[in-house]
C-alpha cells in the first residue's frame, strides 16, 4: 500500500486548463471549491492563474498593474487519475485540457523546465518546501553544473527558497547550494 502512495505521488505533475476567456478566477475558486468538497487534497493539489505585475505610467504616474501570462488558461497541480481528470475537466468555466487529442484521451503533463519559467516569474516553485522537501530527502539535480547528481538534503533556506544537499563528489560528502527549482524529489 505505502509503494502505491509512494508511486502516485511520484506522477504528481502540472497540467494546462483552458477557461472561457475572463473565468479563470472563477474556475480557479469553483475548482478549489469541489476539492475540498469531494476530499480530493491527496490528487489535485494547486490550482494557479498565472499572473506578473507590470508598471505603467500614464500622465505621469506610476501605477503597478497586475495581468495574466496567459489569458483563459489555468494550472492544475494533479495527479492524472480518471477521477481527478473527471473533476477538472467537468468544473463550470473549464472548457478543456491543453495536450489532449480529444476523444477521451488524457493531457500531457507540462514539461518540468516550462512549469519552472511560469513559477519562478511569479516568485513561486514547482516544489512546495514546506509539504515536499525536508532534511535527509534524496533529490536529484536537473540543472546546473551538478545536473544529473543525486544528493541528500542537508538544510532548506526557506526565505532565499534555496538548499544545501549532499552529494558524493570524487569519494567524498560535498555540500553544494542549489535553487528549489533546480532539483526534483525522488
Amino acid at each position: 500500500m505505502e509503494n502505491e502512495i509512494k508511486n502516485e505521488q511520484e506522477k504528481k505533475e502540472w497540467y494546462v486548463v483552458n477557461t472561457i476567456s475572463g473565468h479563470e478566477y472563477n474556475v480557479k475558486e469553483k475548482l478549489e471549491n469541489r476539492i475540498t468538497s469531494m476530499n480530493l487534497q491527496d490528487r489535485i493539489f494547486r490550482v494557479i492563474v498565472p499572473e506578473q505585475k507590470e508598471i505603467e505610467y500614464k500622465d505621469g504616474v506610476k501605477k503597478e498593474k497586475i495581468k495574466k501570462m496567459f489569458p483563459g488558461y489555468v494550472l492544475v497541480e494533479m495527479i492524472m487519475t480518471d477521477e481527478a481528470w473527471f473533476i477538472v475537466r467537468n468544473t463550470q468555466g473549464v472548457t478543456g485540457f491543453i495536450g489532449s487529442s480529444g476523444k477521451g484521451a488524457k493531457p500531457f503533463p507540462l514539461l518540468p523546465q516550462e512549469v519552472d519559467k511560469i513559477l519562478n516569474s511569479m516568485g513561486m516553485s514547482r516544489i512546495d518546501i514546506s509539504k515536499d522537501l525536508k532534511e535527509g530527502t534524496k533529490v536529484k539535480l536537473i540543472s546546473g553544473p551538478f545536473k544529473d547528481m543525486v544528493g541528500k538534503i542537508d538544510s532548506i533556506d526557506q526565505k532565499e527558497q534555496k538548499l544545501n544537499i549532499l552529494v558524493d563528489l570524487f569519494g567524498q560528502e560535498t555540500t553544494i547550494e542549489a535553487e528549489i527549482s533546480q532539483v526534483e524529489k525522488l
